[in-house]
């Protein structure tokens, strides 16, 4: 039997960390329960009871499940991760991943 080496393990884990990275660029990542959608805003209550408010643009994906949404699939209590370019202060959602209640409850059990 071969015994897996610490410096392996070390290395595989660089190596998936940086094509993570790579993936996502320099995107900032909002997590959390949708409090407010109006117009072209949506503010989320954060895991660390913090609100952000991100910005809607036109070219803002939107998924829900592994099949394409949009924004009038984003209800109030939804859970999402928003992938957001920092604007200045402000951030614009390049996409919204809107939770899907059978994913929740699958991992609860």
């Amino acid at each position: 039997m071969r015994r897996v080496t610490p410096s392996l393990v070390i290395g595989l884990l660089s190596i998936l960390l940086a094509s993570y990275a790579i993936a996502h660029g320099n995107e900032k990542h909002v997590m959390g329960t949708v409090t407010k959608i109006e117009g072209g805003v949506i503010s989320i209550r954060t895991p660390d009871s913090g609100e952000k408010t991100v910005n809607i643009g036109s070219g803002t994906k939107f998924i829900k499940g592994q099949k394409p949404a949009t924004q009038q699939d984003v209800k109030v209590g939804d859970r999402v991760v928003i992938h957001a370019k920092q604007d200045g202060d402000n951030l614009e959602a390049t996409e919204i991943k809107i939770g899907t209640s059978s994913s929740y409850a699958r991992k609860a059990k």
